[in-house]
Protein backbone atom coordinates (compact mmCIF):
# COMPACT_ATOMS: atom_id res chain seq x y z
CA UNK A 1 0.00 0.00 0.00
CA UNK A 2 2.70 2.47 1.00
CA UNK A 3 4.71 1.59 -2.11
CA UNK A 4 1.71 2.32 -4.34
CA UNK A 5 1.08 5.66 -2.61
CA UNK A 6 4.76 6.64 -2.83
CA UNK A 7 5.01 5.69 -6.51
CA UNK A 8 1.84 7.53 -7.55
CA UNK A 9 2.69 10.63 -5.53
CA UNK A 10 6.22 10.49 -6.93
CA UNK A 11 4.93 10.52 -10.51
CA UNK A 12 2.74 13.52 -9.70
CA UNK A 13 5.74 15.37 -8.27
CA UNK A 14 8.07 14.42 -11.13
CA UNK A 15 5.57 15.13 -13.95
CA UNK A 16 3.31 17.91 -12.60
CA UNK A 17 2.40 19.17 -16.08
CA UNK A 18 0.36 16.06 -16.89
CA UNK A 19 0.07 13.89 -13.75
CA UNK A 20 -2.22 14.52 -10.78
CA UNK A 21 -2.47 12.36 -7.66
CA UNK A 22 -5.80 12.19 -5.82
CA UNK A 23 -7.97 9.83 -3.82
CA UNK A 24 -11.22 8.27 -4.99
CA UNK A 25 -12.35 8.12 -1.36
CA UNK A 26 -11.62 5.99 1.65
CA UNK A 27 -11.87 2.29 2.34
CA UNK A 28 -13.89 0.65 5.08
CA UNK A 29 -10.92 0.96 7.46
CA UNK A 30 -10.26 4.57 6.47
CA UNK A 31 -7.39 4.14 4.00
CA UNK A 32 -7.15 6.31 0.91
CA UNK A 33 -8.14 4.67 -2.34
CA UNK A 34 -5.25 6.09 -4.39
CA UNK A 35 -5.72 7.35 -7.92
CA UNK A 36 -3.75 9.17 -10.58
CA UNK A 37 -4.86 11.18 -13.59
CA UNK A 38 -2.60 11.34 -16.64
CA UNK A 39 -3.61 14.09 -19.06
CA UNK A 40 -2.46 17.51 -20.25
CA UNK A 41 -6.07 18.61 -20.59
CA UNK A 42 -7.07 21.11 -17.94
CA UNK A 43 -10.72 20.99 -18.94
CA UNK A 44 -12.91 17.95 -19.32
CA UNK A 45 -11.69 15.58 -22.01
CA UNK A 46 -13.89 14.31 -24.81
CA UNK A 47 -13.33 10.78 -23.58
CA UNK A 48 -11.75 9.17 -20.58
CA UNK A 49 -10.88 5.77 -19.21
CA UNK A 50 -10.68 4.48 -15.65
CA UNK A 51 -8.36 1.53 -15.00
CA UNK A 52 -8.88 -0.21 -11.66
CA UNK A 53 -7.02 -2.99 -9.88
CA UNK A 54 -7.21 -5.12 -6.75
CA UNK A 55 -10.94 -5.43 -6.28
CA UNK A 56 -9.91 -8.86 -5.02
CA UNK A 57 -7.29 -8.60 -2.30
CA UNK A 58 -5.30 -11.69 -3.24
CA UNK A 59 -4.90 -10.62 -6.87
CA UNK A 60 -1.78 -8.56 -6.25
CA UNK A 61 -0.76 -8.62 -9.90
CA UNK A 62 -3.94 -6.70 -10.67
CA UNK A 63 -2.23 -3.78 -8.89
CA UNK A 64 1.15 -4.36 -10.52
CA UNK A 65 -0.15 -4.34 -14.11
CA UNK A 66 -1.81 -0.90 -13.90
CA UNK A 67 1.21 0.42 -12.00
CA UNK A 68 3.48 -0.71 -14.83
CA UNK A 69 1.13 0.86 -17.36
CA UNK A 70 1.26 4.17 -15.44
CA UNK A 71 5.08 3.97 -15.45
CA UNK A 72 5.14 3.24 -19.18
CA UNK A 73 2.86 6.17 -20.01
CA UNK A 74 4.55 8.82 -17.88
CA UNK A 75 8.10 7.80 -18.80
CA UNK A 76 7.33 7.78 -22.53
CA UNK A 77 5.44 11.05 -22.77
CA UNK A 78 7.23 13.20 -25.39
CA UNK A 79 9.30 10.15 -26.42
CA UNK A 80 6.54 8.16 -28.13
CA UNK A 81 4.18 9.93 -30.53
CA UNK A 82 1.17 7.67 -29.81
CA UNK A 83 1.51 8.00 -26.03
CA UNK A 84 1.97 11.75 -26.30
CA UNK A 85 -1.15 12.00 -28.47
CA UNK A 86 -3.20 9.96 -25.97
CA UNK A 87 -2.08 12.00 -22.96
CA UNK A 88 -2.75 15.24 -24.84
CA UNK A 89 -6.25 14.25 -25.94
CA UNK A 90 -7.69 11.92 -23.31
CA UNK A 91 -8.28 11.67 -19.60
CA UNK A 92 -6.48 8.53 -18.39
CA UNK A 93 -7.17 7.60 -14.77
CA UNK A 94 -5.80 4.75 -12.71
CA UNK A 95 -7.05 3.50 -9.34
CA UNK A 96 -4.79 0.46 -8.97
CA UNK A 97 -5.78 -0.50 -5.42
CA UNK A 98 -9.55 -0.45 -4.90
CA UNK A 99 -9.33 -2.82 -1.91
CA UNK A 100 -6.39 -1.59 0.19
CA UNK A 101 -7.66 -3.11 3.46
CA UNK A 102 -8.02 -6.60 2.04
CA UNK A 103 -4.72 -6.40 0.15
CA UNK A 104 -2.85 -5.42 3.32
CA UNK A 105 -4.60 -8.14 5.34
CA UNK A 106 -3.65 -10.73 2.71
CA UNK A 107 0.09 -10.17 3.14
CA UNK A 108 0.60 -8.55 6.56
CA UNK A 109 1.40 -11.84 8.34
CA UNK A 110 4.31 -12.49 5.97
CA UNK A 111 2.45 -15.34 4.28
CA UNK A 112 -0.34 -15.08 1.76
CA UNK A 113 -3.72 -15.66 3.36
CA UNK A 114 -5.38 -15.87 -0.07
CA UNK A 115 -7.94 -13.31 1.14
CA UNK A 116 -10.36 -12.16 -1.55
CA UNK A 117 -12.81 -9.68 -0.04
CA UNK A 118 -12.72 -6.40 1.85
CA UNK A 119 -12.71 -6.35 5.66
CA UNK A 120 -16.44 -5.89 6.36
CA UNK A 121 -17.47 -7.46 9.65
CA UNK A 122 -20.59 -9.51 9.07
CA UNK A 123 -22.52 -10.96 12.01
CA UNK A 124 -19.67 -10.11 14.45
CA UNK A 125 -17.18 -12.11 12.42
CA UNK A 126 -15.03 -10.80 9.60
CA UNK A 127 -16.16 -12.36 6.36
CA UNK A 128 -15.88 -9.41 4.02
CA UNK A 129 -17.69 -8.46 0.83
CA UNK A 130 -16.53 -9.33 -2.68
CA UNK A 131 -16.22 -5.81 -4.05
CA UNK A 132 -16.45 -7.02 -7.63
CA UNK A 133 -19.93 -8.40 -6.81
CA UNK A 134 -21.06 -5.23 -5.00
CA UNK A 135 -21.87 -3.08 -8.04
CA UNK A 136 -25.48 -2.60 -9.12
CA UNK A 137 -25.32 -4.25 -12.54
CA UNK A 138 -26.50 -7.82 -12.02
CA UNK A 139 -26.29 -7.40 -8.24
CA UNK A 140 -27.38 -10.54 -6.44
CA UNK A 141 -27.58 -12.54 -9.63
CA UNK A 142 -25.69 -15.50 -10.99
CA UNK A 143 -22.06 -15.68 -9.88
CA UNK A 144 -22.67 -14.10 -6.49
CA UNK A 145 -23.91 -15.27 -3.11
CA UNK A 146 -26.06 -13.92 -0.29
CA UNK A 147 -24.11 -16.05 2.20
CA UNK A 148 -21.54 -13.93 4.12
CA UNK A 149 -19.09 -16.83 4.42
CA UNK A 150 -18.94 -17.23 0.64
CA UNK A 151 -15.97 -15.87 -1.32
CA UNK A 152 -18.50 -14.29 -3.70
CA UNK A 153 -20.72 -12.66 -1.05
CA UNK A 154 -22.23 -9.58 -2.72
CA UNK A 155 -22.97 -7.57 0.43
CA UNK A 156 -26.25 -6.39 1.92
CA UNK A 157 -27.08 -4.22 -1.10
CA UNK A 158 -25.41 -2.89 -4.20
CA UNK A 159 -22.85 -0.21 -3.37
CA UNK A 160 -23.07 -1.06 0.34
CA UNK A 161 -19.29 -0.80 0.57
CA UNK A 162 -17.38 2.50 0.67
CA UNK A 163 -14.90 1.24 -1.91
CA UNK A 164 -17.53 0.57 -4.60
CA UNK A 165 -19.45 3.71 -3.64
CA UNK A 166 -16.26 5.71 -4.23
CA UNK A 167 -15.89 4.25 -7.72
CA UNK A 168 -19.57 4.93 -8.45
CA UNK A 169 -19.36 8.55 -7.28
CA UNK A 170 -16.20 9.16 -9.28
CA UNK A 171 -17.75 7.84 -12.48
CA UNK A 172 -20.99 9.75 -11.91
CA UNK A 173 -18.99 12.96 -11.39
CA UNK A 174 -16.94 12.32 -14.55
CA UNK A 175 -19.48 11.52 -17.30
CA UNK A 176 -16.80 11.80 -19.99
CA UNK A 177 -15.39 8.45 -18.81
CA UNK A 178 -16.43 6.04 -21.53
CA UNK A 179 -14.56 2.93 -20.36
CA UNK A 180 -14.02 1.42 -16.93
CA UNK A 181 -11.52 -1.43 -17.17
CA UNK A 182 -10.95 -3.61 -14.12
CA UNK A 183 -7.81 -5.74 -13.95
CA UNK A 184 -8.02 -9.21 -12.38
CA UNK A 185 -5.68 -12.19 -12.42
CA UNK A 186 -8.02 -15.11 -13.02
CA UNK A 187 -8.68 -16.96 -16.30
CA UNK A 188 -6.85 -14.70 -18.76
CA UNK A 189 -10.14 -13.42 -20.22
CA UNK A 190 -11.52 -10.06 -21.22
CA UNK A 191 -15.07 -9.89 -19.85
Amino acid sequence: YDEVLDALKGYAQKYPDFVEYFSLGTSLQGREIPAIRISTLKEEAQAGILFTGSHHAREHLSTEVPMLLVKHLVENYNNDAEITKLINSRDIIFAPLINPDGAIFDIESGQYRVWRKNMRSVYNRTFGVDLNRNYSFGWGGQGSSDQPASDIYHGESSFSEPETSAVKSFIENNPHIKIALSFHTFSELIL
